[in-house]
């Protein structure tokens, strides 16, 4: 197929995005705050504890593996193509513009879902903080929840390095809380103060521990999904400096540090509170989706808002992250023809695909208002399908990088390894991860509701990517999408519109470089 030059091509700004405005560390710590290490761990600790009881640190180290696989395919892919439709952009150039479509469908949907979840956390803990305990679908908890997701969305318009520079702040705080914890809790296990010493066993280590399979696929299911967000970094790699090399590592660095960060955190608390079902133990139901409210009052006594106030942070600083990945997955799409010429707009001072954004504060606004009216159950059962578009994509990626590159696998055994062997792992290890996902969920005590007869969070989960074939389809009906179908606009030997290398250095319109 010949290649064809998509409108607009000769730009030497690229997109028109802030190039050269992200370093390393800025990469990485948008990377970290996108993951929110603090509301994942508050979520997700408990539920994996009652799932494998002591291996839950061995079980977020499993976790970690697909997610360091499919780092490197993102790594690799990035390098050659460093395009910010990620996904969709290197689906469309492996696999044709229908898979390339859906791989960007699933990056909005797990972006949009987790902007609901995260406001409503965000709400839910700024109401609990000024001492008023309201249910989610409370009004009020709905108004802040939007106003959040508002505010996120007017920083994300402002700006990459303003974002950039609040991340810092609420980033920093999240980790110096996570430290409190750590360093309060091993304080008061080793001065037998703790409510249930429990002391460090090499056992919680062991992979061949675990006594139950659905209780093992449950855990890792949970662990793995935290570690999501990390590849923000490499969405906004048009406007980081180095595009093709510092988001990969920004990437790995981000996996690696949310392991120890994840596993840190769990020892501490089991060597502190212990795996008892009762009171503040780690196996106590009634603590599972929160354990941070358990714990704080006896572990920091006074202070214990410290521990509120980080979730919030973490849930405020997630909901800003988000929005950049999915905003510059749609301007991709808009730029190659596979959504309509509005989303590729970019603000002419800050730089931002402006419509992009403003649509994905929008929509996920939208969503969260609507599904909360219906029921709050059906939320929730969003949120918790949430899974299955994230191993959908990052599936995607995994075979997308074996397949683009399958003509080099043979010339070294790097090139082997890093794009053949390592993303293909990651890929069917995604794709065991979906397809066990979605038999879980199939299970009408998975979730909150029941729709059809099955479980409600399938039928939500594998709703919300089959509506993505629709509105593939309606778009397809446009005349204006037909470069992109028959593969004119965006193929394998397509030039990306990505900025002329070397890239300069700018400084923002907030001043800092």
């Amino acid at each position: 197929m010949a290649a064809t030059t998509p409108i607009h091509l000769e730009r030497p700004d690229g997109k028109g995005l802030a190039a050269g405005t992200l370093g390393l560390w800025g990469s990485t710590v948008i990377g970290l705050a996108s993951t929110a290490p603090v509301y994942s761990l508050v979520a997700t600790l408990g539920f994996v504890v009652l799932a494998v009881g002591a291996q839950a640190p061995i079980a977020f180290i499993i976790a970690f593996v697909p997610m360091l696989l499919i780092a490197f395919a993102y790594r690799e892919l990035n390098n050659a193509v460093p395009d910010c439709g990620t996904t969709f952009t290197w689906g469309t150039k492996a696999f044709g513009p229908w898979v390339g479509w859906m791989g960007g469908w699933g990056v909005a949907v797990a972006g949009m879902v987790v902007l609901a979840n995260l406001a409503q956390i965000a709400s839910v803990y700024f109401w609990s903080l000024i001492g008023q305990d309201l249910e989610n679908n409370d009004w009020r908890v709905v108004v802040v929840a939007v106003l959040f997701i508002a505010a996120m969305t007017w920083v994300s318009w402002r700006g990459v390095e303003i974002g950039e520079r609040i991340q810092n702040i609420l980033l920093g705080i999240q980790y110096l809380a996570l430290a409190i914890f750590v360093v309060t809790a091993l304080w008061q296990f080793f001065a037998g103060t703790a409510p249930n010493p429990t002391p460090f066993d090499w056992e919680w280590m062991n992979p061949f521990a675990f006594t139950d399979w659905s209780g093992f696929t449950e855990a890792i299911l949970l662990a793995l999904f935290i570690y999501w967000g990390w590849d923000t970094c490499l969405a906004l790699n048009e406007e980081t400096k180095d595009p093709k090399r510092i988001p990969g590592r920004a990437a790995l660095l981000t996996t690696v540090i949310l392991l120890f960060t994840y596993v840190a955190v769990t020892i501490a608390a089991m060597m502190y509170a212990g795996l008892g079902e009762d009171g503040t133990g780690l196996g106590n139901e009634a603590n599972a989706d929160d354990f941070f409210l358990a714990i704080k009052d006896g572990l920091l006594g006074p202070f214990g808002w410290v521990l509120v106030v980080s979730v919030i942070i973490s849930a405020i600083s997630s909901t800003q992250t988000t929005i950049l990945p999915t905003a510059r997955g749609t301007l991709a799409m808009g730029v190659y023809r596979a959504l309509p010429a509005r989303f590729k707009e970019v603000h002419p001072t800050y730089k931002t695909p402006s419509f992009s954004t403003i649509v994905m504060g929008v929509v996920a606004s939208l969503y969260y208002v609507g599904m909360t009216l219906i029921s709050d159950n059906i939320l929730q059962d969003s949120i918790l399908s949430l899974g299955l578009a994230i191993a959908f994509y990052y599936a995607i990626t995994g075979f997308a990088c074996v397949w683009y590159f399958r003509k080099d696998l043979t010339s070294s055994a790097r090139e082997f390894f890093f794009k053949g062997l390592f993303p293909l792992l990651g890929g069917l290890m995604l794709a065991w991860a979906f397809i066990q996902s979605a038999i879980d969920m199939w299970d009408v005590d998975y979730g909150y509701t029941v729709l059809f007869g099955i479980g409600g969070t399938f039928v939500i989960g594998v709703g919300s990517l089959a509506f993505g074939l629709v509105l593939m389809f309606l778009w397809y009906l446009f005349p204006r999408s037909k470069r992109f179908f028959r593969g004119e606009s965006l193929n394998r030997e397509t030039q990306v519109m990505v900025p002329d290398e070397p890239a300069v250095t700018i400084r923002s319109i907030d001043g800092g470089i």
